[in-house]
């Protein structure tokens, strides 16, 4: 099977979340390690496929995609840099460079769902969220649970004894449920998403007393009391009963709900 083109994996990367600069070298004069046409996509962790060129003006092109991505630009660029005075090589010419950036969440990605727990309520969920134009993730220890959901485009299913270590992979713009087997459980992911992210949504499953044990505990490990408040729980629309299912498409009503409230 033939590797992905590079605009395969932009459209990857877009689906996933994860913002991304396609950098193009436009043109080439004099001596130029690339020739025009040449591409890359640069990521938040750096480089991740392709190249213009290596070197220093590879260098210092990541150093502008990654500016652009922390700032939070959407607008093309164009740059023009000489290589003597500008980059600091000894030969002679001059590059121009083009900078796409696709920001987490622009138009071609996917919404980003991030679930901890493959329990009953999660095998009643993932069926009802997986139509959607949503990417699916779901966190679980037990690889037994994992293998009893669906497979189906945009979901993928990871394996973790310490899924509090996932945390900072989630995309800043994902909604966030701890559908985990309990409160010991549920409350490390819980604690390192407040403490650490900004979610759009953060929900656990459970009872008002359950959210306030959650609340206690938390300001009690260090998280200030007004980030302790900022999630959901219980999570769902008030409607239906206490059945995996009914449970399932309450949850999905909510995050919809909050989907759209957040477009306005």
């Amino acid at each position: 099977m033939a590797a992905p083109s590079l605009y395969e994996q932009l459209v990857a990367l877009e689906s996933s979340g994860t913002a991304v600069v396609l950098v193009i070298l436009a043109d080439a004069l004099g001596s130029t390690p690339q020739e025009t046409g040449a591409k890359m996509l640069v990521t938040p962790a750096g480089l991740y496929a392709g190249t213009v060129g290596g070197g220093k003006i590879e260098a210092k092109a990541l150093a502008l995609a990654q500016e652009l991505l922390a700032a939070g630009a959407a607008a093309p660029r164009f740059v023009t840099w000489t290589l003597k005075g500008d980059v600091g090589m000894t030969c002679g010419g001059s590059v121009k460079l083009y900078f796409e950036p696709h920001p987490a969440g622009g138009d071609g990605a996917a919404w980003p769902i991030w679930i901890f727990g493959a329990g009953h309520v999660v095998q009643a969920l993932v069926p009802v969220l997986a139509p959607l134009e949503c990417q699916l993730t779901v966190v679980d220890p037990r690889r037994e649970w994992l293998d009893r959901l669906p497979r189906a485009d945009r979901t993928r299913y990871l394996q973790s004894d310490q899924p509090e270590s996932l945390v900072p992979q989630i995309p800043d713009h994902a909604f966030v449920l701890c559908l985990t087997k309990g409160h010991a459980t549920d409350r490390p992911v819980l604690q390192r998403a407040l403490a650490t992210r900004n979610f759009p949504y953060v929900g656990v499953i459970g009872s008002d007393a359950k959210a306030e044990v959650l609340r206690r505990e938390m300001i009690a490990d260090g998280l200030p009391a007004e980030r302790a408040r900022q999630f959901h729980c219980p999570i769902g629309l008030p409607f239906g009963s206490n059945q995996p299912r009914e449970i399932a498409l309450s949850i999905a009503a909510q995050l919809l709900t909050e989907r759209d409230r957040l477009k306005h």
